[in-house]
């Protein structure tokens, strides 16, 4: 079986999985429950300073669910810990104590002052945890009090406070940084100017996620009032992705460790976001959604793609996606692929016709009996059919080979690496010239 034991800035755990900074890590039942299950470590849910944090009595989790039900995306309005620290310290310390081989990561937030945090780290480090993460994240409750994504959404002070905790611990620092900006390189390279060990992300993206037409209040309501919280899930995972990749391929950020999180809830979910580059993952929303148990799936799931694929261990495929993610004016411009339908597994349900007739390049003809058909020379290659049909694999897009006619433009497929930096249509080019 192929060896999934994880190593992330000298941290070391059974496997990439571990459980991210939320209620599933609060407190000691949770976490021991989590680690007899079989997760590979924890990021304990945020620590403050006392006095303790007075979080809502009311609902906390708003949720978009799919047409069958499935939780897509969940937003909470929970704040960091509303437990003592000296509580949590000591569960934290009983628990690393118990399960040595497994990561114990204490997530942080206190205000944007050196002397609180060197305060509150040689308190962690007496816990013998593995490492800090700094909560440069949270979008909501904290960033109002100048907490959370109120540090994060500021690369300078991102890096003040990471090179404050650097010379403040022993403990390696790893930096979470919030999706609620417009460029998370910037933030990636101010974690890593202060010194950071390594960044994790994405936290939560700033949202609202339903109104009530009743009340008109936001969800979830709070007697008559709603606020804006974080939403997470599986909604998230492609903004989280490409954070990702965005990171790795930058080159005054290459090689800083990632810890990824966004949507994680199978094993190729996992793989994905290490192909682009992440050492390991967190999860959160699928452990709320499906317990603790999923981790036998995701275990299983990952070793058997490793063997079937030949990776030997996670570094085997770790990155490899990341040469492949590049800007849209270094695409290949003379490739061209064209959609087919397969007759036999076709059910006849007419999505693909409806959705290109109307909203697309009309290139799908119905013809009598509800046969469909593609019509080559309006094909533009889309792949909105592929994308609504029911039926995987019904609908596939398959590449003309050189030398072939495209029969929507007449002209001659080549096989030559064509990009929009010398393509004709360039405005760029045109202007330059």
């Amino acid at each position: 079986m192929a060896d999934i034991r994880n190593e992330f800035v000298g941290i070391r755990s059974p496997n990439p999985f571990w459980l991210a900074s939320a209620p599933p890590t609060d407190k000691e039942y949770n976490v021991v429950r989590a680690f007899q299950a079989g997760w590979g470590g924890v990021v304990w849910k945020t620590l403050g300073l006392d006095p303790p944090i007075v979080n809502v009595n009311g609902p906390r989790y708003g949720v978009v669910h799919g047409a069958d039900r499935r939780v897509l995306g969940l937003n909470n309005i929970e704040l960091i810990t509303d437990r003592p620290l000296e509580v949590n310290l000591q569960e934290i310390k009983r628990v690393k104590r118990d399960w040595p081989d497994r990561a114990m990561v204490v997530s942080l937030m206190v205000p944007c002052e050196e002397d609180c945090w060197k305060q509150i780290l040689p308190r962690i480090e007496e816990t013998g945890a593995d490492g800090i993460e700094l909560n440069f994240g949270c979008p909501h409750g904290m960033s109002e009090r100048g907490m959370g994504s109120a540090v994060g959404q500021v690369p300078e002070y991102i890096e003040m406070v990471t090179r404050w905790c650097k010379q403040a611990t022993r403990m390696p620092v790893i930096v979470k940084l919030t999706p609620n900006i417009t460029d998370i390189r910037y933030p990636a390279r101010a974690a890593k100017k202060g010194g950071a060990d390594a960044v994790s992300l994405i936290n939560t993206v700033s949202s609202i996620t339903s109104v009530d037409l009743d009340t008109f209040s936001p969800e979830p309501s709070i007697d008559g009032k709603g606020s804006h919280g974080g939403y997470c899930g599986p909604a998230v995972k492609p903004i989280a992705l490409n954070m990702v990749a965005e990171i790795a391929r930058d080159p005054e950020t290459a090689g800083l460790p990632i810890s990824g999180i966004g949507g994680v809830t199978t094993w190729r979910d996992a793989a994905e976001f290490m192909a682009l580059g992440a050492g390991n993952v967190q999860v959160c929303t699928a452990a709320m959604t499906y317990g603790f148990r999923i981790i036998d799936e995701m275990i299983a799931g990952l070793k058997g793609w490793m063997d079937e694929k030949g990776h030997e261990d996670l570094a085997s495929f770790q990155g490899r996606a990341v040469p492949n993610v590049t800007d849209w004016q270094f695409l290949n411009l003379n490739y061209v692929t064209k959609a087919r339908i397969d007759q036999e597994m076709c059910i006849k349900c007419g999505r693909c016709f409806a959705a290109c007739e109307d909203t697309s390049h009309q290139a799908i003809a119905m013809k009598p009996g509800r046969v469909f058909e593609v019509i080559d020379a309006e094909c533009v290659a889309c792949n909105l059919c592929v994308d609504v049909c029911p039926v995987e694999d019904c609908i596939t897009m398959e590449r003309l080979p050189a030398g072939a006619v495209d029969p929507r433009t007449g002209q001659t497929v080549s096989d030559a690496h064509g990009d929009w930096t010398t393509h004709p249509n360039n405005p760029m080019r045109k202007a330059a010239e």
